[in-house]
């Protein structure tokens, strides 16, 4: 299958794009900033060639997004799968009495309008016989776990599971599998040294899920990279 990645230039976003190409897959990987986060991916289009794709995508700038969208579809180009990865953590650990709403709102826009702008997009692109789309959240947006600080990260993940849910309400009928997925606490820029979990080991457990050798079977659409029920 072809997959669409945002946020592919590091981190998760670029183990994720390793793993697809490893298994055969052809990867759309998106990126911010092209100049910076191309040269992370070089070593890759060395390797798989034509199967992999980078696109300048700013999940912020709909008006790019839609370009994007519109110029792969005039090349016959279809997707298998997307993956919401890009994300932001800002205001890390700051109390309610101090927070900057800029925070908020910049947060919101990339971690929640993000996925938006590029599933409406993207979705005539949908098409391929298996179907996916995979937004990257986090146990921070559990309600049932809730803690106080990292207000912009953690209701932006909440909503974002509230977007998957109703994604898959809309969507199931035409057989495509929703899924805001908790990847582990992960040793990448935004998770710290301190992260227990490899980011490799969390991209080959969702491409697992996407592949559907893991298939989640729990009342809400927010899961670990396992395929195990998180609590929404």
């Amino acid at each position: 299958m072809n997959i669409l990645i945002t946020g592919a230039g590091r981190g998760l976003g670029y183990e994720l794009a390793a793993e697809a190409l490893k298994r055969g897959h052809g990867v759309i990987a998106g990126v911010r900033r092209s100049d910076q986060e191309q040269t992370a991916l070089s070593q890759l289009a060395a390797t798989y060639g034509e199967k992999l794709t980078v696109a300048q995508l700013d999940v912020t700038d709909e008006e790019g997004i839609a370009a994007l969208a519109a110029n792969l579809q005039g090349q016959g180009r279809t997707l298998g799968a997307i993956i919401n990865n890009a994300a932001v953590l800002t205001a890390r650990d700051t109390q309610i009495e101090e927070l900057d709403f800029q925070d908020m709102l910049t947060t919101m826009d990339i971690n929640l309008y993000g996925p938006m702008r590029v599933v409406k997009h993207f979705l005539p692109l949908l098409i391929e016989p298996e179907l996916s789309i995979i937004n990257i959240s986090s146990e921070a947006g559990s309600i049932t776990n809730a803690y106080s600080g990292d207000y912009p990260y953690s209701i932006s993940k909440t909503a974002l599971n509230m977007f998957s849910q109703q994604l898959h309400v809309y969507l199931k009928e035409r057989g495509v599998q929703v899924l805001g997925v908790h990847p582990g606490w992960m040793h990448t820029d935004m998770g710290g040294a301190e992260a227990p979990t490899n980011p490799t080991q969390s991209a080959e457990g969702i491409m697992d899920l996407i592949e559907k050798r893991t298939t989640p079977e729990g009342q809400f659409m927010f899961v670990d990279y396992t395929g195990k029920d998180m609590k929404i």
